[in-house]
């Protein structure tokens, strides 16, 4: 009984393993699509070095002075297709998403700071995505 039991039990595990599986399906057209987004980070100071984890040259990785990151002081255009991104300097970071259409989008929280929702430039503007708007509690001077 017990053998018969095996027979059976090993017979459906080659009858899997040899049935011929479904083709996988390709993403619509839409999801692999490229689209081409410029980055503008000019307005920030001082100067900084940013990225775009997984597509750009990473900041945190090598020297400062000899990283191939990108420099604030220069516009980039990047080719991204549709998905959720981040975009990061040394003092901060925040997300953003690239639509099927290839504009941009990312939090109402952020408008202070970032330009270019439904656009395809993302403007950096502040070098914090959370300014302090309060008065300071001392001048330097």
């Amino acid at each position: 009984m017990a053998s018969k039991l095996l027979t059976i039990v090993i017979g459906a595990v080659a009858l899997l393993v040899a049935a011929p599986r479904a083709p996988e399906a390709a993403p619509p057209a839409a999801y692999t699509k490229e689209h081409s987004i410029t980055f503008d980070a000019t307005a920030l100071v001082p100067p900084t070095r940013w990225q775009v984890p997984g597509i750009t040259p990473m900041i945190l990785t090598l020297d400062p002075e000899s990283t191939d990151a990108y420099r604030s002081t220069e516009r980039k255009t990047l080719m991204l297709k549709p998905g959720s991104y981040k975009f990061g300097t040394y003092t901060f970071d925040f997300p953003f998403n690239v639509t099927l259409e290839g504009k941009l989008d990312f939090a109402a929280s952020l408008d202070q700071c970032v330009v270019g929702r439904e656009t395809q430039t993302l403007t950096v503007k502040c070098s914090r995505t959370h300014p302090y708007g309060g008065t300071r509690e001392y001048d330097y001077k």
